[in-house]
């Protein structure tokens, strides 16, 4: 009997279930989707981290390091392991495409993963293991031959396997591109015999080099002030030292993972806060609608336990069904983000894309229906209170009293519906919240989404439309350039230059860059985005810089640059925001300084580059411009995610409540229909109050967006130092969505004043 009326009353409230169904669906789907990719990131990188030897230290030396350097490190306590290792950007013949060619002696340190063909062979004479998205990207398999130039030398060889590697999880030329771009750049590896047959030892005799592996790359448990002691005093000398946490491929991976975790604790908490706000509102309306009924229930013999039992099957089976589909859904959201071909795909190269749920995961999934149970449980439980007869009786509202509000001429001025609805909010306060709380919500993910659409927008209209004025920029040999070689290069093709070294200040490494700017090729910007222009009196540091150093304009700061003994004190002239984190000053400054430089790349408007000994390798904006591009397509997807996401939010809310606030004021609006007041005028009443609540919620929702995005800014888009900016087009199409959605599901609620039946609602009990 009870399982007959069980189906039978979710029927009868099927709009408040589907509509629960949906809010907790939604909930538990942005919960898991969220948690689901930072989760899966991490372990997949790290299985990748681990499979390759990914190196916790990388020691570098412009003159290369000889096998007793290697010899003296792996002597160190604390070393693990470590291996002689090589990457340099070469040129492919015939082509504009470049690869990072890597040697490394000992694949157990920064080695690679062989997904087809031959295992690497550590002896082949002219094999050629290349990056299978490289090749995947350029049409190239197996058994195709490959040339590479580096200056004037030439590498060729055969692709003999195809990989991944964690030194190139996140395939990047340079910190000036964003997004990896395997059409034109990859990377590629060959065994030591290939290196040292391709350059003889009396090629490195004449450049002056010990050899050509200009990196150690160690595996060590050590802190890295004290692995920097241990290669200081292995070594005779200190070096650049950086550890894991300051290359691209394990902080931008693990930026990821921590951008992932503060998203999860975002919008997942939103999401689950305003279903369980909704599901304890509608589940306390639909058990007094059903008051009658339970005390029939127990008229009729049946004890409180099991009508307790069967109310609360209710809310279990709402939160089981909605459970399930959230399941669905954040697997289906986790896939979209963390498969090869989905957002995470396009930037980082991992062989795994399997999905992983965080063991807390299940634990709140778990507590969510015991919770929604437990609601349910307790929304029944007052209704039985008392005997039969009391149970039987239908549910009155809580009798209001007056307000002194109520008894201001201010007040008695208003017209009747304004008068109604007040009242009727007063009444109902748990309504009208959750209300503004849907509403206040639907704001923050539209002003959130468009915002940080307005916002990528500005970044990239300042920095690569405005700060970067060249067509191409030219990388030079710094080994072999000249200051005449220089100056012939910059009168040839009318550009400006930079030089640009590693540097230490305190324990951390930074850039180092210097300008010569006579052309207007590159500008930059201050922290307020502003173009300003560079003054010899002093350095700019970036944002990042300056914060964690505690800096301010007119202090002083000192510099080492690795490789050498000399410090340097130069005074802060300005902040700026920048992509790297970096030194910036003029020529001018440099030379007053007495800090050396050598040039390292020119940039220009010319396009036209004729083949030098001197020139490595070029670089076009618009490759840089495309890859942006990609993540600018990504991020669209996103925001267009984000603004369904609160337009399903603020229509399934919206519905539920004002479905809720039709069965509340039913008998009034029977009433109403009595004294004559026609359907029409009912109808903006209901919608009258919609919108009420909804330009209040708008009031609030709009500040609360813009906090909610200036955090993530803060949180998620810290490396670019991107500021905020918000268009009108944003506030208006936030408010105006919001408004549509109010106006229609007050619309869908009003043609049911149509259906009400104005005898049977006048003979219930007041």
């Amino acid at each position: 009997m009870l399982l007959k009326k069980l189906f039978r009353t979710l029927w009868r409230y099927k709009a408040q279930f589907i509509s629960m169904v949906i809010m907790i669906a939604l909930g538990v789907g942005v919960f898991l989707g969220f948690n689901m990719e930072w989760y899966s990131l991490e372990r997949n990188t790290t299985e990748i981290y681990e499979a390759t030897g990914f190196a916790d230290y990388r020691i570098y030396s412009e003159k290369g390091f000889s096998e007793d350097d290697l010899r003296a490190v792996l002597a160190q306590d604390g070393v693990e392991d470590a291996t002689r290792f090589l990457s340099v950007n070469t040129s492919v013949k015939g082509d504009t495409d470049v690869i990072a060619l890597t040697v490394c002696e000992n694949p157990a340190v920064s080695g690679m993963l062989v997904l087809e063909g031959e295992p690497y062979d550590a002896q082949s004479p002219d094999g050629i293991w290349l990056s299978d998205a490289y090749a995947r990207a350029n049409g190239l398999k197996l058994g195709d031959s490959l040339t590479l130039t580096y200056k004037t030398l030439e590498v060729t060889g055969t692709v003999r396997g195809l990989i991944k590697a964690s030194e190139y999880l996140i395939c990047l030329p340079d910190e000036t591109q964003l997004m990896p771009d395997y059409t034109s750049y990859g990377f590629a590896y060959i065994s030591p015999a290939m290196l040292d047959k391709a350059i003889p030892p009396m090629f490195r005799m004449l450049a002056g080099m010990s050899s050509m592996y200009f990196q150690i790359n160690v595996k060590s448990g050590l802190s890295k002030e004290a692995f920097v002691e241990a290669a200081d005093r292995a070594l005779g000398k200190t070096l650049l030292v950086a550890s894991k946490d300051e290359t691209i491929s394990w902080a931008e991976a693990q930026g990821e993972v921590e951008e992932g975790k503060t998203m999860g604790s975002i919008l997942p908490v939103l999401f689950l806060a305003i279903a369980i706000l909704t599901m304890v509102t509608t589940m306390h309306r639909i058990t007094a609608s059903e008051k009658t009924q339970i005390g029939t229930l127990k008229a009729l013999g049946f004890r409180d336990r099991r009508i307790l039992r069967h109310y609360a099957a209710y809310a279990l089976i709402i939160g089981l069904i909605g459970t399930a589909l959230g399941i669905g859904i954040g697997y289906l959201l986790a896939w979209y983000i963390m498969n090869p071909e989905g957002a995470m795909g396009t930037y980082i190269d991992m062989p795994s894309w399997t999905l992983y749920v965080p063991w807390f995961c299940w634990l709140v999934l778990i507590l969510i229906n015991v919770f929604l149970t437990v609601i349910g449980f307790l929304s029944v439980r007052k209704m039985l209170r008392g005997t039969a007869a009391d149970a039987l009786r239908p549910y009155a509202p809580k009798r209001m009293k007056h307000l002194k509000v109520e008894e201001t001429k201010r007040f008695k001025a208003l017209s009747f519906g304004t008068k109604w609805n007040l009242r009727d909010c007063l009444r109902h306060k748990s309504r009208t919240f959750m209300t503004l709380f849907g509403i206040v919500g639907c704001m923050v993910l539209l002003v959130g989404g468009l915002g940080m659409k307005d916002t990528a927008d500005a970044f990239v209209d300042v920095f690569f439309d405005k700060a970067n004025n060249y067509a191409v920029k030219i990388n030079l040999d710094t080994e072999s350039v000249t200051e005449r070689d220089v100056e012939r290069l910059l009168a040839a093709y009318e550009g400006d230059w930079t030089a640009q070294r590693a540097v230490q200040i305190g324990d951390d490494s930074y850039g180092l860059e210097i300008y010569g700017i006579t052309h207007d090729r590159v500008r930059f910007a201050d922290e307020a985005m502003r173009l300003i222009p560079l003054r010899d009196d002093g350095v700019y540091v970036s944002g990042r810089i300056a914060k964690a150093l505690g800096l301010k304009v007119g202090d002083s700061l000192t510099f080492s640059p690795y490789g050498g003994d000399e410090h340097y004190t130069v005074t802060v002239a300005g902040m700026l925001c920048s992509l790297s984190e970096s030194v910036v000053m003029t020529g001018a400054y440099a030379e007053r300084a007495g800090i050396p430089y050598t040039v390292s790349a020119i940039f220009t408007d010319h396009t036209d580059i004729a083949t030098d000994p001197h020139i490595l390798n070029t670089q076009t904006k618009q490759a840089v411009m495309d890859s942006f591009g990609t993540f600018m397509n990504l991020m669209n997807t996103m925001i267009w995610l984000l603004v369904l996401a609160a337009v399903i939010l603020g229509i399934v809310v919206l519905y539920n409540l004002g479905v809720m606030s039709y069965t509340e004021r039913y008998r009034e609006m029977a009433t109403l229909k009595v004294v004559g007041f026609k359907n029409s005028r009912i109808a903006r009443l209901l919608i009258g109050q919609n919108l009420w609540l909804s330009v209040l919620g708008i009031a609030v929702g709009l500040p609360a967006g813009i906090g909610v995005l200036q955090y993530l800014l803060g949180a998620l888009a810290s490396e670019y130092e991107m500021k905020l900016a918000l268009g009108p087009a944003t506030f208006l199409v936030s408010i105006l969505l919001t408004l549509l959605v109010s106006l229609l599901v007050g619309l869908m609620v009003a043609r049911k004043n149509r259906r009400i039946d104005m005898v049977a609602a006048l003979k219930t009990e007041e």
